[in-house]
């Protein structure tokens, strides 16, 4: 694994910019995520994951884990992406996939960094896979139904061209709304300590279900083949700065409770 580990790393350059499969916040989306997290980072925090990222930013790594998709010898972290449930069940009494899902994988990243005889490569590989995971997290159509695999098969139109309900929430709306990931984090809401403490409130299964109760909501709201453009994103657009917002705050909690 060490070994196997190391060699994607070394091609890591080469892999952003390889084409991400769409089924996740887009890498904008991630980006936000990212470096909003580092805005509620501690000195101690930054300083250690800096050094075990050599450096290198939350933001540039948050896509890391769509990245290797495209080298089969990943196949295996592909069900930890999302989790797929019934519209008015919780996590704790969903059936769970027997390949594991998103809260598998974050919790397998967390054992992994705090674990003191792990190796860095491996440290390294699990934390870029948990900054991407948190970010999968808070994407209501992550936390979707098994029968339309999370909206991808909820076929609509974006402005009369063909997509589907996923793609919608994962890039349509960000992209169609011309910031950058930079802007984006940067005209995040202002917050005070109490908010942001009641945001990282809870557990990681608290969390899915607090994002589950927008993907009821996301649900309820539009129909199969229905042509969604500018009202709907003018609907739902501030619920998408608000999941990426959230996203980096929990992240922040998780990384300065690690480091």
């Amino acid at each position: 694994m060490k070994k196997l580990i190391t060699f994607i790393l070394t091609l890591s350059l080469f892999c952003s910019f390889n084409l991400r499969a769409s089924d996740d916040w887009s890498a904008t989306g991630h980006r936000v995520v990212g470096q909003i997290a580092d805005q509620y980072l501690k000195c101690r925090t930054k300083r250690k994951i800096k050094k075990l990222l050599n450096m290198e930013s939350l933001a540039l790594v948050s896509t890391y884990a769509d990245d290797i998709k495209s080298d089969k010898r990943f196949n295996d972290f592909y069900t930890w992406h999302y989790i797929n449930m019934p519209l008015e069940s919780n996590y704790e009494d969903s059936e769970k996939s027997s390949s594991g899902d998103l809260v598998t994988g974050i919790n397998y990243c967390i054992k992994i960094i705090k674990d003191e005889t792990s190796s860095v490569e491996d440290k390294v590989f699990y934390l870029k896979l948990l900054i991407h995971f948190i970010g999968d997290l808070h994407q209501p159509l992550h936390v979707g139904l098994v029968e339309d695999k999370g909206g991808n098969d909820f076929k609509l139109q974006w402005f009369y061209k063909d997509s589907n309900l996923h793609s919608v929430w994962d890039r349509e709306m960000i992209d169609g709304f011309g910031m950058s990931y930079s802007e984006l984090a940067d005209n995040a809401d202002v917050l005070n300590k109490t908010q942001v403490k009641a945001i990282q409130a809870g557990s990681v299964i608290d969390w899915v279900n607090d994002t589950h109760k927008i993907t009821r909501e996301v649900y309820a709201h539009v129909k199969p083949n229905e042509n969604l453009r500018s009202r709907y994103s003018y609907d739902n657009f501030e619920t998408v700065r608000s999941q990426l917002q959230k996203g980096g705050i929990r992240l922040a909690k998780i990384l300065n409770d690690l480091f």
